[in-house]
């Protein structure tokens, strides 16, 4: 989630779900279920990525400040779709002339969401999360436009629908066959929220420069498509279930794991763009650790302890945090609480910050 995308939060949210068709390329879909929660709030304020140039102190601004956002909906989508003649992995199938297998693991994280997809050359997935929970995101560009769209549960569609009249009056929209309605926050600004169908529903966001006319173009080219499809059109560094294994060795390469780390529990971590794995990842060794801390501490096992702490303070030169610490804020999250793990402390929040379970 971008800076920008949190600004947004705290003045928004807004649902919606799509339609369907048949082969083209594309990709659709998203987060938040447990954003209703304080600690997932917070633990995406901390992690999300940071746009160049753009401020620490605003990622931090509030989780508590915007909950009351929060309930009523939340984390931004993006779906657009690649022709095939200009991005060439957009479907495998056509590529490889044999159909593309995916795991049984795949193929579920694609069923359960909407599946939509921007039926228009140029746009591309860039930020993906939140596919393994009951809702989830993924946003899109193409130039200097991103169209965002979150999924979440049927249940909470009249409450945020209901925060979205404060807006104005909406418009009667249509995507692929699916009603919705379409708000506008100025005149270069909109939200559209799709009805509830098959127990969800969809939000678009646009970005603060759009105009009407771009939009109603974009939303004519919405349509959804089967799970296959939308698994081939993800771009390569997308992390889908079937990449978690390989890319999870990229990741651990220089990282201690800790006792009992299974890299096949992973496997729940849903569909990511790569700074969101990332965070998954790191996040459940750093847990693994403080578990194994506090255990050698309690049971006197001071090698025990040593092991912990040098291998959590030795996070400051792992790879996969550096590379990220260009993006965003999650290295430096977690390099706060290694800090105090060294220090011989831990602050009680420590579960809630690192995402541990």
């Amino acid at each position: 989630m971008t800076e920008e995308q949190l600004d947004r939060l705290v003045r928004d949210v807004d649902p919606a779900r799509l339609d369907v068709i048949e082969g083209l390329g594309g990709v659709k879909q998203a987060l938040l279920e447990e954003i209703m929660s304080e600690s997932t709030l917070h633990r995406f304020v901390e992690s999300a990525p940071r746009r160049p140039g753009a401020g620490r102190g605003v990622r931090r601004f509030a989780a508590l400040a915007t909950a009351a956002a929060v309930l009523a909906g939340v984390f931004s989508v993006s779906i657009l779709v690649r022709e095939p003649e200009e991005v060439g992995e957009a479907v495998p199938e056509a590529s490889a002339g044999a159909p593309v297998v995916y795991s049984p693991v795949a193929m579920r994280a694609a069923e359960k969401n909407p599946r939509l997809l921007i039926n228009q050359p140029g746009w591309r997935a860039t930020t993906v999360y939140g596919f393994a929970q009951e809702s989830g995101t993924i946003a899109f560009r193409r130039g200097d436009r991103e169209l965002e769209m979150n999924w979440y549960p049927a249940d909470i569609y009249a409450v945020r629908n209901a925060d979205r009249l404060d807006v104005g009056r909406p418009e009667a929209v249509e995507v692929d066959g699916w009603p919705g309605d379409l708000f506008r926050y100025s005149a270069r600004d909109f939200a559209v929220i799709l009805r509830p169908r098959d127990g969800v529903y969809v939000e678009m966001r646009t970005g603060d420069n759009w105009s009407r006319k771009e939009l109603n173009g974009v939303l004519a080219a919405v349509v959804r498509v089967d799970a296959r499809t939308w698994l081939g059109a993800l771009p390569p560094e997308i992390v889908v279930p079937d990449r978690v294994r390989a890319r999870a060795v990229e990741v651990l390469a220089d990282v201690p794991l800790p006792p009992g780390f299974d890299v096949e529990t992973l496997a729940d971590v849903g569909v990511n763009d790569p700074y969101q794995f990332g965070t998954a990842v790191t996040s459940r060794v750093g847990c693994g650790w403080i578990a194994e801390w506090q255990r050698a501490r309690a049971a006197g096992d001071e090698a025990g302890v040593r092991r912990a702490v040098d291998a959590l303070r030795s996070s400051h030169g792992w790879r996969v945090l550096r590379d990220m610490d260009r993006a965003g804020d999650w290295p430096e999250v977690f390099w706060e609480y290694a800090d105090e793990i060294a220090a011989g402390t831990l602050r009680p929040g420590y579960a809630r910050g690192l995402g541990c379970r």
